[in-house]
C-alpha cells in the first residue's frame, strides 16, 4: 500500500491515460501503480471507459452563452489562466468536463459536472462495470437535457435500426415503450470496445430514465436491484446480451417497470 506519495485524483490517471503528463509526474504515477493494486485498477477502470461525453452533450454546450462563459474565462487569475495557455480547448475529457462545469455554473441544465466512475453498493459482477459508467454518463441528465417533442413513431423507429445493426436484435417502438413515460431518442454509444445502446426517457414524475443494453456472453440472470448515484437500476441478461433499467424512481415502480419491457424486449432478443 503506498504511504508516502499522494493518492492521484482521476483528472490526474486521466491525464496519465491521455500522455499529457510531463515525463517527472507521469514516472511518479508509473510507481504509485506499481505499487498500489487499488491505483492499478482505477487507471485500467478509466482506460476502459470510452463513452462519447463529448458527442453526447454537444448541444447542450452549443447553448451555453458564450459572452457569460468569456466573461468567467477573463475572472481567472492570470497564473492560472497561463498554465492553461499551451494547450487548445476541448482537447481531451479533462477539459470537456471543465466545460459542463462551467455550464453548470452559467445554468446550464446538467445536474452534474464533476464525473467520478461509481462502485455502485451492489456485489462485484462481471457486468457491473458498464453500469457503474452507464450510472455516471446518466447522472449527467436533468428534464431540460431531455426536453422537446416526442419523436414520431418512425423517427423512432429508425433512431431503432440503427441499435438493432450494431446489436444484433429487432427492436420496435412498441417494444421499447414504458407506460406514462416519454419516447426522447435512441443512442448508440461504447463501452470497452462493444457497442452500447442508450433508449433515453422522460418521466413527468421523476426525470431522467433509460435502457441500456449491451452485448454479453456471461450467461442468464434474472433481474435484480441495486442503487448507483441515488438512482434505482434494475439490470438483468440473456444468452446474449445484458440490460438494464435506470432512473429516479422508487424501486419498486423500476422494477414493475422493468419487467414489463424485459417481457417485451426479450420477445425480441
Amino acid at each position: 500500500m503506498t504511504t508516502k506519495q499522494t493518492i492521484p485524483s482521476d483528472e490526474d490517471l486521466t491525464a496519465f491515460i491521455d500522455g499529457e503528463l510531463t515525463a517527472e509526474e507521469a514516472a511518479r504515477i508509473e510507481a504509485i501503480v506499481s505499487e498500489d493494486e487499488s491505483v492499478a485498477e482505477r487507471l485500467e477502470f478509466l482506460a476502459r471507459a470510452s463513452l462519447p461525453f463529448e458527442q453526447a452533450f454537444a448541444p447542450l454546450l452549443s447553448e451555453a452563452p458564450r459572452e457569460k462563459l468569456e466573461g468567467m474565462l477573463v475572472a481567472i487569475p492570470a497564473q492560472q489562466s497561463a498554465r492553461f495557455a499551451s494547450t487548445p480547448a476541448f482537447a481531451n475529457r479533462r477539459r470537456f468536463l471543465g466545460a459542463l462545469a462551467a455550464s453548470l455554473v452559467a445554468g446550464i441544465a446538467i445536474d452534474r459536472a464533476v464525473i467520478g466512475i461509481g462502485r455502485g453498493l451492489s456485489a462485484k459482477d462481471e457486468n457491473s462495470d458498464w453500469r457503474a459508467v452507464v450510472a455516471d454518463y446518466i447522472s449527467l441528465y436533468t428534464s431540460e437535457s431531455l426536453a422537446g417533442p416526442v419523436p414520431a413513431r418512425e423517427d423512432q423507429a429508425a433512431q431503432l435500426a440503427g441499435l438493432d445493426e450494431k446489436l444484433g436484435l429487432s427492436l420496435s417502438p412498441e417494444a421499447v415503450s414504458l407506460p406514462g413515460i416519454d419516447f426522447k431518442r435512441a443512442l448508440m454509444l461504447q463501452y470497452d470496445g462493444k457497442p452500447l445502446a442508450q433508449i433515453a426517457y422522460l418521466d413527468p414524475e421523476t426525470g431522467p430514465m433509460a435502457l441500456c443494453i449491451v452485448k454479453s456472453d456471461a450467461g442468464g440472470k434474472a433481474p435484480d436491484l441495486e442503487s448507483r448515484k441515488g438512482m434505482s437500476v434494475v439490470y438483468w441478461s440473456n444468452a446474449t446480451h445484458a440490460f438494464m433499467l435506470i432512473g429516479h424512481a422508487a424501486a419498486d415502480r423500476m422494477t414493475a417497470i422493468a419487467e414489463g419491457v424485459r417481457v417485451r424486449v426479450e420477445g425480441f432478443a
